[in-house]
């Protein structure tokens, strides 16, 4: 495959996964993206060119820090949770998305500021960000404390939609994920049980899922495998042979090369966005041969 134009980033993180790569190189390789405030930019997110940080660059950040495992007495992430207090709003649970410094670099039209958009956004990427500062936070600390508070706004807010997003959909999935270690705390916590939360995940998962396989190349919409990771997930079962046209839909629109194109354009800043598609093939790439061996498609 075609790892060579992909970042040094995603190149780790294939080895990693793979190969004969390291933790401590995937590590060294995401420093090169954090901030002195422990927050990261830099283009982390291919989309938009930010050097300063941002919640959404530190969300993809720390997904990649769950990846490889990092531990809580890491540098990196203390200086992550830091940086995370001091963004967080605690009235509303949430971090703005995007900020308005996004507009002085390149970026995609969907990631441009505008006031009020953080409707649009609302616990994406929050939900999981929360749950971050309670993973790699130390009990009893501020980092738990705001962690629960957040968490709390988001859990109410998620159990009275009755559709969402799908990247919304995904951010409360990992949150579910990652909080599945505290799953006895979440009635006393945020007045629901964590079984109660992931129903309603999954509900909100398989109404958003696009049910006709002719569909899925037509645009932006959410797949069964935007949701399901490995054979074990319990939308398995009830979408049946969905999972397999979906993996299906995977290998044929693979390229020579092993990539996947990206099915967007910025419509703007041609060189910078060349450029961020090349580096968004890259993470596409580790994200679904990742899937693939999930499923035993790898050997």
């Amino acid at each position: 495959m075609k790892m060579q134009e992909a970042r040094g980033l995603e190149r780790e993180r294939f080895e990693y996964a793979f190969g004969d790569g390291s933790k401590e190189l995937v590590m060294k390789q995401l420093a090169f993206f954090q901030n002195d405030d422990g927050g990261f930019g830099h283009g982390i997110e291919p989309d938009f060119l930010l050097p300063l940080s941002s919640p959404m660059s530190t969300w993809a950040a720390g997904q990649i820090l769950l990846e490889v495992g990092a531990d809580s007495d890491e540098n990196m992430v203390q200086k992550m949770l830091g940086y995370l207090v001091n963004t967080a709003s605690c009235d509303t649970g949430i971090w703005e998305a995007v900020i308005p410094e996004v507009n002085e670099f390149p970026h995609a039209p969907w990631w441009h500021w505008e006031e009020n958009n953080q409707e649009k956004w609302m616990f994406n990427p929050g939900a999981e960000l929360a749950a971050f500062l309670v993973h790699w936070g130390e009990e009893g600390s501020r980092h738990t404390s705001l962690g629960w508070i957040c968490l709390e706004r988001a859990v109410d807010y998620l159990m009275e939609k009755t559709e969402m997003d799908k990247h919304e959909i995904q951010n409360f999935q990992q949150m579910l994920k990652i909080m599945h270690p505290y799953a006895e705390l979440f009635p006393g916590k945020v007045s629901f049980s964590h079984e109660q939360v992931a129903d309603k995940v999954l509900y909100l998962a398989e109404k958003a899922i696009e049910k006709q396989p002719s569909r899925w190349s037509e645009g932006y919409v959410a797949m069964p495998l935007d949701f399901i990771d490995s054979p074990d997930h319990p939308l398995c079962e009830k979408l049946g042979k969905l999972i397999q046209e979906n993996i299906r839909f995977y290998m044929e629109q693979m390229s020579d090369q092993g990539m996947w194109d990206v099915n967007w354009d910025w419509g703007s800043y041609p060189e910078s966005a060349s450029t961020a598609r090349k580096h968004s093939q890259g993470i596409l790439a580790v994200n679904r041969y990742k899937q693939l061996k999930a499923f035993g498609y790898l050997d």
